[in-house]
């Protein structure tokens, strides 16, 4: 891709000043890996706290040669995913892509990503785009340091309140990434609190929307509608005339949900693809990244008109393409049966993932943990219903707070049985276990982060884990 005319991010805010020593961070990043593993240390981020530690700079300096930017995707839900569909779809119109793929989405995770991809004795990257994942804390942290070119914000949910206390202090931290990007915001029209982050937007960066259609809105309560708030979207400047509640025209419609199939809306015509993803919500995502990819597109045809065209059916392609990420609807087959983990960090996540699939087609795992990278509040687990598990019973409950989760299932009458916290044991126990008079059902496991994370490391002990440098 070439580089255009572009700002070259001026409004670098942080010394981008070099060491002696920095044409070795990717040697040292590399080192640490090296011996985290051998160590059985694990985790994805350390090499980065370290080049962090020894040179502040590396982030910044790095991604500032990039021709084409940074993508900088946040959000309480989603942002894994989505990242990843936003890689595949650039990555299938020729754009070269860094990204972060191991849900590491702390700067220094991104640090960590950065030294393994490069020479270990070199200052450039090999990429036209990064397209970066970070959590919304750490994002104000990244955008202190660098300009992304373009952001896609995803929505807020009550997730992790121990950490940012009230929802609106979640909507103020990336309100700093929409008011810090240089050229284009995608937003979700659907959230009122994402839909408001217009208002901070700079004049000269465009903004552009992704959305539902009328048909499928149910599908996708937000987090006011779960909670039975009244607050008005006051912020959100309505510039159609469509009856959807004064929303904002959106680039790309999500307007019809199928059995491993979806139908957009872009530009007032109807495309319909199939897709390798499962859950609603994951589907809804492939509207955010389209909407991104687009502008991304655009932007690269201006400045250079001998761009290949990438159209919308060829995005629909591309889109058909993705597969889940890790522990996001990632099935692993052991002794001859799936085994699904379904990553839940939410209520409405929750709640549509136990949608997605009837109880009765698999055997049920619950794991969860209370660890940082989870929130140590779960409180949040009574806002799940779990009726539906009723008919079938939960077949093991594990993980820090087993017993927290066996108490919520009881008060909505599920069998909880099997309740135990040694995570590793149950896992194993319950992927050779027969709970249903057929070996070979399929199991589902829903699980928290740092729970999922221990959950492939075990199930890595029995059969091939596919490795995406978090540790085994």
């Amino acid at each position: 891709m070439e580089s255009g005319d572009y700002k070259s991010y001026k409004t670098l805010r942080k010394d981008l000043k070099k060491h002696w020593y920095s044409f070795a961070m990717p040697a040292v990043g590399k080192l640490v890996c090296a011996l985290s593993r051998v160590l059985h240390h694990g985790g994805s981020a350390l090499p980065g706290k370290v080049i962090e530690s020894l040179d502040s700079g590396f982030l910044a300096r790095t991604l500032a040669s990039l021709p084409c930017g940074i993508v900088l995707i946040s959000g309480t839900n989603g942002k894994t995913t989505t990242t990843r569909m936003v890689t595949s779809m650039l990555r299938d119109a020729g754009f070269k892509v860094f990204t972060n793929p191991t849900g590491s989405n702390f700067t220094r995770g991104v640090v960590a990503a950065l030294a393994k991809n490069m020479p270990a004795f070199g200052t450039k990257l090999d990429a036209d785009i990064a397209v970066l994942e970070l959590d919304e804390a750490y994002a104000v942290h990244f955008v202190n340091q660098i300009n992304p070119r373009y952001s896609l914000l995803l929505n807020v949910m009550r997730d992790q309140l121990d950490r940012f206390g009230e929802i609106d202090t979640t909507a103020k931290l990336l309100s700093n990434v929409a008011a810090a990007t240089e050229g284009t915001v995608v937003l979700n029209r659907e959230d009122p609190r994402i839909c408001a982050l217009a208002g901070v937007v700079p004049s000269a960066t465009s903004v552009h929307y992704f959305g539902l259609d009328d048909a499928v809105k149910s599908m996708f309560p937000t987090d006011d509608d779960l909670h039975n708030s009244t607050e008005k979207n006051e912020n959100c400047e309505d510039t159609t005339e469509s009856k959807n509640n004064n929303l904002p025209k959106a680039d790309v419609i999500l307007s019809k949900v199928g059995d491993h199939e979806a139908e957009f809306i872009l530009d007032g015509k109807r495309k319909t693809t199939s897709v390798k993803l499962d859950g609603a919500y994951n589907i809804f995502n492939a509207a955010a990244a389209a909407t991104v990819v687009r502008a991304i597109l655009a932007d690269a045809v201006k400045q250079n008109s001998s761009l290949k065209k990438f159209d919308d059916d060829a995005l629909m392609e591309a889109i058909s393409h993705v597969t889940p990420a890790f522990g996001r609807g990632e099935v692993i087959e052991v002794n001859g049966a799936p085994v699904e983990l379904v990553l839940v960090k939410n209520p409405i996540g929750f709640r549509l993932a136990l949608a997605s699939d009837h109880p009765q087609n698999h055997d049920t795992m619950i794991a969860i943990c209370d660890e940082y990278a989870d929130g140590r509040d779960m409180s949040w687990l009574w806002d799940v219903d779990f009726t539906c598990l009723s008919c079938t019973g939960v077949a093991c409950v594990s993980g820090t707070r087993a017993w927290d989760m066996a108490l919520r299932l009881e008060y909505d009458k599920v069998a909880a049985r099997n309740v135990n916290t040694e995570l590793e044991e149950d896992v194993k126990a319950f992927v050779n276990g027969n709970f249903s008079g057929n070996a070979k059902n399929a199991k589902r496991i829903y699980c928290t982060y740092t729970a999922m994370l221990r959950v492939r490391a075990a199930l890595a002990q029995l059969t091939e884990v596919k490795d995406v440098g978090v540790g085994k």
